[in-house]
């Protein structure tokens, strides 16, 4: 299956008619010589059908085996599409199985001097990677792909691992003419179901028998060894199961989406029971409880917390003049980011250790906050590990082991949790990044007991603006700017501003504002987390007024304005997610250029959300040959619920139009 990083609109559209076609190697002339989607002429390719079937086959060596085959066609339309003639699926495996791909009938088709033309995938073209210690990846990239060409593949996963199927997405981010998955599932398994998004599948479900044969051989003994054959067969019910949905919508661009992977069309199955003749039935439906339990007696995370002999020298040292409990959590968390640096890898389990990670200075998510959690515990203090899913993951339907990819540290006082996340050497105590401000966490202690902890943040990260301008009779306006970061706005800041050059940083900024040039610039308390980090510069920007004869139009909030509604959609299905709390505040002063006075200003205004969700306050006045304005933007929780779209849609259409409009002066 393709990786898409999703984004989403609800943007109906249909497909031409030759996509009723749902077969390989049925290429047409037609079909080749589209120039774009008939409904999305956007769309810079379009799925023509996929397709899915998922069996179990027996053989009497090894028992069942899950087979899952998958087939797509694929209309590539523009340059922007060449990206989906690369394809990619992940195996897994463990210290004794693992799953086997076929990749068959790949080809692009291209239409030369009239002609249909077919290409196949070349051995060149087909790649295997390993991208985790129990996951290897198979990449396959079609060859000659053009604008107007169509690509086809199908592969099928030999699969001993049967607690998930592969959860299967209908959308896409392009649109999807047909899209289909079909399951037969033996009687001996039980599986739970669950559909995810917003298009609801047509389903359509039958019985069939199915047979098992085997073949058993007995040897006589005596003078006269003779062996015989015998043929067993077993007949069992099979379930059938097919999931249809047809035109289906590109997932384009919204805001504020959070992970939209939880909001596309698909299906998941769960084991849930395993019931063979003559052998008592098998529970597996699981509870948070139990799932934690289980990955803590897990290689590669109870055990690592366990270790503590190779940092009991650094951190007796450390701590040693150290009274308070405060003191020794910032001194060791600080530490553990200084000393270990985040490899970027994710998951719950070591890939190398601990001990390794801290020799080598250098290790994944679980290593260091594991670490962490080892050496907090060491130094008097409670701490548990919690699993996380982070914001690259799906939100789980159903509780399963491989509902988490990430792991932090959770520190009890009293009766309040405090979290950390040693990855990241600009977080803060209970400032966690934003990919794991997500869902809630599973706090897990040594005999598997388990707490839910919820993850989002509920402190209002600011932005603080404080302007200082001129303009001249030209138009141009100069001045200087400081603003100030806190909380979660400041660990972002730090984490984009810091990793660059201050040259690339500038760069990136201006690109952001045509005609904003910035200069002297200055950041204060950078490596001091305590405190909110400060960025001062001079700035040039150009594009603040409009002369029209012997008026001047001015926009007071210059670059900093919001001149677009980030949101279009007329309903939204799914949560606005802006990742923390938030407000933005700016005052700005603006020294008017000689010979003009004040014709208007703009009015000033107040605008609150129901249910005090969020407000907007714009204030402005004219102080002689000055203007002043200031204007704050608060939103109090982090996520929104669907209820609250076409409010917060109204909301930002009011801040737009306020922000947008022009002081007008004119000439005395």
């Amino acid at each position: 299956m393709h990786l898409f990083k999703y984004t989403i609109i609800a943007f109906l559209c249909t497909v031409s008619v030759f996509a009723q076609n749902h077969e390989l190697g049925k290429v047409t002339k037609a079909e080749l010589e589209e120039k774009s989607h008939p409904k999305d002429p956007s769309a810079p390719a379009a799925v023509l059908f996929s397709k899915r079937e998922t069996a179990f086959n027996y053989s009497q060596s090894s028992g069942f085996e899950m087979v899952t085959e998958v087939e797509m066609k694929i209309k590539i339309y523009t340059k922007e599409g060449y990206k989906h003639a690369s394809q990619a699926v992940y195996l897994y495996n463990n210290d004794t199985d693992k799953e086997r791909i076929d990749i068959s009938k790949a080809y692009t088709y291209n239409l030369v001097n009239g002609k249909v033309e077919k290409t196949k995938l070349k051995s060149e073209g087909e790649f295997m990677e390993q991208v985790g210690k129990n996951v290897r990846r198979k990449k396959i990239m079609l060859p000659d792909v053009k604008e107007g060409s169509i690509i086809e593949f199908r592969y099928v996963v030999y699969s001993p691992f049967f607690s998930q199927m592969p959860d299967w997405s209908f959308q896409q981010e392009i649109p999807v003419a047909y899209s289909s998955l079909t399951t037969r599932i033996p009687q001996y398994y039980t599986y739970s179901t669950n559909v995810r998004g917003y298009f609801t599948p047509v389903v359509n479900t039958t019985k069939r028998t199915a047979s098992i044969n085997s073949i058993s051989k007995e040897r006589s003994s005596g003078y006269v060894a003779k062996t015989t054959f015998s043929q067993d067969k077993l007949d069992y019910m099979e379930t059938v199961t097919t999931y249809e949905l047809s035109d289906l919508p590109a997932l384009k661009d919204e805001a504020f989406v959070g992970n939209p992977e939880n909001y596309i069309s698909g299906i998941e199955h769960e084991l849930s029971m395993i019931s063979f003749p003559d052998e008592p039935v098998k529970m597996l439906s699981t509870t948070w409880e139990e799932v934690a339990k289980t990955i803590y007696k897990r290689d590669g995370f109870g055990d690592e917390l366990s270790k503590t002999g190779y940092f009991e020298d650094d951190i007796k040292a450390l701590v040693a003049p150290l009274k308070t409990p405060d003191e020794k959590i910032n001194a060791i968390f600080n530490f553990v980011k200084e000393r270990i640096n985040w490899n970027g890898n994710y998951g719950i389990l070591c890939d190398n250790g601990v001990k390794k990670a801290y020799k080598e200075k250098t290790g994944d998510v679980a290593e260091i906050n594991l670490m962490l959690t080892a050496m907090l515990n060491y130094a008097g203090l409670e701490a548990y590990p919690v699993l996380v899913c982070s914001r690259s993951q799906k939100i789980s339907l159903f509780p399963n082991r491989g509902a988490f990819d990430y792991v932090i540290c959770a520190i009890k006082q009293g009766d309040k949790v405090v979290l950390l996340d040693a990855t990241s050497k600009h977080s803060g105590v209970n400032t966690l990044p934003s990919r794991v401000l997500y869902w809630n966490g599973l706090m897990i202690d040594k005999n598997g007991h388990s707490t839910q902890i919820p993850l989002s943040s509920s402190v209002l990260s600011k932005e603080i603006t404080v302007v200082q301008a001129a303009l001249d009779a030209t138009g141009k306006c100069t001045g200087k700017a400081r603003v100030q970061y806190t909380d979660n706005n400041a660990l972002d800041f730090r984490d984009i501003a810091l990793k660059m050059s201050k040259e690339s940083y500038l760069e990136k900024k201006e690109k952001r504002h045509t005609g904003l040039e910035i200069s002297e610039v200055k950041f204060t308390n950078e490596k001091d987390l305590a405190k909110p980090v400060v960025e001062d510069y001079d700035f040039t920007y150009n594009n603040a007024v409009d002369i029209i004869g012997d008026k001047m139009y001015v926009n007071p909030l210059m670059y900093c304005a919001l001149t677009q509604n980030p949101f279009k959609l007329d309903k939204r299905e799914y949560p606005i997610d802006f990742v923390y709390p938030q407000e933005e505040k700016y005052t700005v002063s603006i020294a008017l250029p000689a010979g003009y006075v004040i014709e208007s200003l703009p009015k000033n205004t107040a605008v609150t959300m129901e249910d005090n969700l969020g407000s907007f306050k714009y204030s402005i006045q004219g102080q002689g040959d000055k203007v002043q304005l200031l204007m704050i933007m608060d939103l109090n929780q982090a996520v929104f619920t669907p209820d609250y779209y076409q409010t917060v849609k109204d909301f930002f259409g009011k801040m737009v139009e306020k922000q947008t409009e022009k002081i007008v002066l004119k000439k005395a």
